[in-house]
């Protein structure tokens, strides 16, 4: 039987961690930078989170009070309150455009979107500004009784700054594996993203160094070390490089070449990459034509991918925004009045922009 107490003071019925950790329990996922760095090596990925991210953050916001009926058709509309004020303007460097699309990168790339609150001075309890922070350097600090007792910072230099639970707010894609971290669709493809760019890198390097034939040479004889300098040398020196690519090799001394490498088209590059990239869009259930590969889209087609992306893609984001702002951003914005039945929430009016859900 579950304890009142317990119930009374929000604390899970079930540990989550053990209660002797055996490491530090806020270290974040080895693979998070990983996935992070990957938005700058994938056209593709870049393509996808940066629409995504963008259509996301041009959403129009209205802040509400609720009405005790419960109805939305009663609800007043707040013009001026300082959560919106803080929400309008995060920080003295940042719009609130900027803000959400900073965020909202980490949310498609990691799974996992963190801000922080500043207050307006140490004792009191409205805030002043948010921060965005990046989710390789903030962890949840499990606890066995109170499921989170803190978060934890980890700076570039490897400094610790704790927070209070108050003081943090997280957007999270639920990790089936683990309950403090979040998921995201760049997990699942990490091994496909490697691959794509291994292969641009392969492609880079044989125009850098072509004139160097994948192989190996066959020496009838030891060489001496003056002998084995000089033909190294010689041989980068008429070989490397784009400038000295397809020179006939004239080999001395009874050396014979063994070709060892693979042909442009034995690697079969691009099948490769468009394998990713198909696999890129399925993990993200994104529209082929929101990325403007428009050969065979006609205008039936078009409005169909502009209406799903809208819906299936915007519309879930703005839901996990939303519940973040009304059930951490706005309780701690009303805090001195949280037993109050009128509760403040934030709603984004839906417009009828081109990447706005309608």
């Amino acid at each position: 039987m579950r304890s009142v107490i317990g119930t009374i003071r929000n604390q899970p019925p079930i540990a989550y961690v053990p209660r002797v950790q055996v490491a530090w329990p806020w270290m974040a996922k080895s693979t998070t930078e990983q996935e992070l760095r990957a938005f700058g090596r994938n056209g593709d990925l870049f393509a996808i989170v940066s629409r995504l991210a963008n259509a996301v953050s041009q959403v129009e916001w209205k802040l509400y009070r609720s009405a005790k009926s419960g109805n939305d058709d009663d609800r007043t509309e707040v013009a001026d309150h300082q959560a919106l004020r803080v929400w309008n303007k995060p920080n003295d460097f940042m719009t609130r455009q900027e803000y959400v699309e900073a965020g909202q990168q980490h949310i498609d790339l990691v799974g996992e979107g963190w801000n922080l609150i500043g207050w307006a001075s140490k004792s009191a309890s409205i805030p002043a500004e948010l921060w965005p922070a990046r989710p390789d350097r903030m962890a949840p600090v499990p606890s066995p009784d109170k499921f989170i007792s803190g978060y934890m910072y980890i700076g570039p230099n490897g400094e610790q700054v704790p927070f209070e639970i108050d003081d943090v707010t997280m957007i999270r894609c639920p990790n089936p594996w683990d309950v403090y971290r979040g998921m995201g669709p760049v997990q699942s493809m990490l091994v496909d993203l490697d691959a794509s760019r291994y292969s641009a890198e392969w492609n880079r390097n044989f125009f850098t160094n072509s004139a160097a034939p994948g192989g190996m040479i066959e020496m009838e004889k030891s060489l001496s070390d003056p002998e084995w300098e000089k033909f190294v040398a010689r041989w980068r020196e008429q070989h490397q490089g784009v400038s000295n690519a397809h020179r006939v090799a004239i080999l001395e001394g009874g050396a014979k070449w063994v070709d060892a490498s693979y042909s442009m088209r034995d690697m079969q590059f691009a099948e490769l990459e468009q394998v990713a990239s198909d696999k890129l869009l399925r993990s993200f259930g994104f529209p082929k034509f929101m990325l403007g590969e428009v050969n065979d889209v006609n205008r039936a087609t078009a409005e169909a991918s502009d209406a799903m992306f809208a819906k299936w893609l915007v519309v879930p984001r703005l839901e996990r925004w939303k519940g973040m702002l009304n059930n951490d951003f706005c309780r701690c914005s009303v805090r001195p009045a949280r037993a109050s039945s009128s509760i403040t929430t934030i709603r984004y009016r839906r417009t009828p922009r081109r990447n706005s859900p309608r």
